[in-house]
C-alpha cells in the first residue's frame, strides 16, 4: 500500500449505501478498533512500512495539510488467528512525529490505540468512509483478490494542535470472522 493506492475517491461522511448491519457496526464503531478485534480472537499486529513521504493532495486534504509536505508514514498488518484483517495507515507531520506524536515513532509491533487513547488532550474528529476496488492482485492489499471491495475509515486526532491522521481498512477476509455467530 502506498499513500495514493490507500486512498479511496471518494471519502463520504456516512457508510456506503446497503451495507448490512455487521459493516455497518464495525465501520462504525467507536473507540480502539483493535480492542473489538481481540474481541474475535488473536490480533497481531505487523508494521508494514515506517518512512518520512510527500504527502498526496487527496490525503492533504483529509487531513488539512499542504500536498507535498513531508509526514510520518506507518502501515500495519493485524491478523485475527493468523487470518489477514484490517491494513491500516497513519500520517503525522514529520515535525509533529519528532515532538508532539513522537510516541509513534517507537510503537514497534503495538498498537496506534496504545497512544490514542490515554490522553485527554487528544480529540478525534468523526470518521470519513470510503471504498477501495483491487485493481489487481499485486501484494498491496494482503489476502485480497482482483476486484475485491474493501471498506474504509478514517479520522483524525488531534493533540497540541497537531494532526495524526488514521485510516483502516477491512479486508475481505475480516468479515467472515465478523459474523455474528
Amino acid at each position: 500500500m502506498t499513500p495514493d493506492t490507500a486512498l479511496p475517491r471518494p471519502w463520504r461522511h456516512a457508510p456506503a449505501p446497503g451495507l448490512d448491519r455487521t459493516r455497518q457496526a464495525w465501520l462504525r464503531r467507536p473507540g480502539a478498533l483493535t480492542a473489538g478485534l481481540r474481541l474475535l480472537g488473536e490480533v497481531r499486529l505487523s508494521v508494514r512500512r515506517e518512512a518520512v513521504e510527500a504527502l498526496p493532495s487527496g490525503w492533504a486534504a483529509e487531513a488539512g495539510l499542504p500536498a507535498g509536505s513531508p509526514v510520518w508514514w506507518r502501515e500495519i498488518l493485524m491478523t485475527i488467528n493468523g487470518v489477514p484483517a484490517i491494513q491500516a495507515c497513519s500520517f503525522t507531520p514529520r515535525r509533529a512525529s519528532l515532538g508532539v506524536w513522537q510516541a509513534m515513532r517507537g510503537l514497534g509491533q503495538r498498537p496506534l490505540a496504545d497512544i490514542l487513547y490515554r490522553d485527554p488532550r487528544i480529540a478525534r474528529s468523526g470518521f470519513r468512509f470510503g471504498r477501495i476496488r483491487v485493481r489487481d492482485a499485486d501484494g498491496t492489499w494482503a489476502d485480497a483478490t482482483a476486484g475485491a471491495l474493501i471498506l474504509a475509515r478514517h479520522s483524525v486526532f488531534v493533540r497540541l494542535g497537531q494532526p495524526l491522521l488514521v485510516a483502516e481498512y477491512f479486508l475481505p477476509s475480516f468479515w467472515a470472522i465478523a459474523q455474528p455467530r
